[in-house]
């Protein structure tokens, strides 16, 4: 932990190491589903590069090496009561690590945001002695950390993401954790957790709660590469596959293959999606149900 962090972080109970740990090593693992998920559209993964040339799930698996660490830091500092500023500094720190093991590619930047404040949500369960559920993680993520996240879109509103979106009237990042992710808490795990209870397989029920997202998520990515109408356009993909029987289909996975061949074709990748998904991955992993 860097002394920045340390600085703006009070005296409070932290959450014990192997704790800390356990959280991060759920978060490497959760971003290694959605590398190894294949059929996402547009999307890297150990079959092929989706619509990036300058990456492939190597250039992913040396980025969650480095970040191996960063995550049990993020649940230590919501242990210890940290302010936003501490996580960002935090977040800067991962990001440098990413951008040195890949030779300057954005892998995981969304990734180390949204994990990052999952993992400090957890932490502050976790040194209250509260049980690792998913409303109380939202509630913690909004009550702790929720007016800084909406101050800093604000801030943010000269950059080039934060000009995409108030031009086509998207919730960005900031926004949407602000809020306290309510796609990834409304959409996406309820998705993975009622696939899962239906007996899908884990990469069908994960390439439902895919879908699921895309169908819904404004996906800055998708808009910075394609504009408002490669948006809706995937949006529309993703619709169309879960109204044709999503995951439980017998044809779901050549469907979700030809879904991503377009994607391909028109050089869209919906990192956003990506990141969403892992999240839910890692509360799949974490929480106790409720």
């Amino acid at each position: 932990m860097n002394a920045a962090a340390l600085r703006s972080a009070p005296d409070t109970p932290a959450v014990p190491d192997a704790a800390a740990r356990r959280l991060g090593r759920a978060a490497v693992a959760a971003l290694h589903d959605e590398l190894a998920l294949a059929g996402k559209p547009g999307l890297v993964s150990f079959e092929d590069s989706g619509s990036h040339r300058d990456m492939d799930a190597s250039t992913f698996v040396r980025s969650l090496f480095a970040l191996r660490h960063s995550y049990p830091r993020f649940a230590a500092l919501g242990a210890q009561g940290a302010d936003f500023a501490a996580l960002a500094d935090e977040g800067q720190g991962a990001e440098a690590c990413m951008l040195a093991a890949t030779g300057g590619i954005n892998t995981h930047r969304g990734a180390i945001f949204t994990l990052g404040l999952l993992c400090a949500s957890a932490g502050a369960l976790l040194a209250a002695g509260a049980p690792l559920q998913a409303a109380a993680l939202r509630h913690t993520l909004t009550a702790r950390w929720g007016r800084s996240l909406a101050a800093r879109g604000g801030a943010a509103a000269a950059s080039h993401g934060a000009q995409l979106v108030r031009a086509h009237g998207l919730r960005g990042a900031n926004a949407e954790a602000a809020a306290g992710m309510p796609v990834l808490f409304e959409t996406t795990l309820p998705a993975l957790r009622a696939a899962l209870a239906r007996g899908l397989p884990a990469p069908s029920a994960q390439l439902q709660a895919c879908f699921a997202t895309l169908a819904v998520l404004d996906d800055t990515n998708l808009a910075h590469r394609g504009g408002l109408a490669g948006l809706r356009w995937a949006q529309g993909q993703a619709q169309a596959w879960l109204q044709a029987g999503g995951a439980d289909a017998p044809d779901a996975l050549t469907r979700a293959y030809r879904v991503h061949r377009d994607f391909v074709a028109r050089r869209l990748s919906p990192g956003g999606v990506a990141d969403v998904l892992a999240a839910a991955c890692w509360l799949q992993r974490v929480c106790e149900p409720g």
